[in-house]
């Protein structure tokens, strides 16, 4: 069963940065937008607004596979801050402190600093013309 899975790695690995992409997305456009069920849009004066900014190029360039590692990279920064700044002051426990998605983000950025955009992506077309 895992040589079967293995030779799908690089389909199930699009399927995972695609998606990681696509909802950090949807949270920087909720904070800009207003969109996805967001509230007020967030003045990108802000510490917040940057943060939406930053989640939704980081979100799009993730989705296309184009400077992952670099996006992933600003990704875990930026909830490493939110972890420290928003959640830790409320508690150490992501599942008190409402740091969850914080954690399981910053997780993820790192396995994709750790893989790259990979084969399947728009700089993995880029590198093979």
């Amino acid at each position: 069963m895992l040589d079967s899975m293995n030779k799908h790695k690089d389909w199930m690995y699009v399927v995972f940065r695609v998606l990681v992409g696509l909802v950090f997305f949807m949270h920087g456009a909720q904070k800009m937008f207003g969109w996805f069920g967001g509230g007020k849009v967030a003045n990108l004066a802000t510490l917040f607004g940057a943060a939406g900014i930053v989640e939704v190029v980081v979100g799009l360039l993730l989705i296309f596979g184009l400077w992952s590692r670099l996006m992933a990279a600003i990704g875990a920064v930026e909830m490493l801050v939110a972890l420290i700044t928003m959640h830790f002051p409320q508690g150490w426990n992501p599942l008190q402190n409402g740091g969850e998605a914080a954690v399981l983000y910053f997780a993820a950025f790192l396995v994709i600093l750790s893989h790259g955009s990979g084969r399947w992506s728009l700089e993995g077309a880029l590198k093979r013309k």
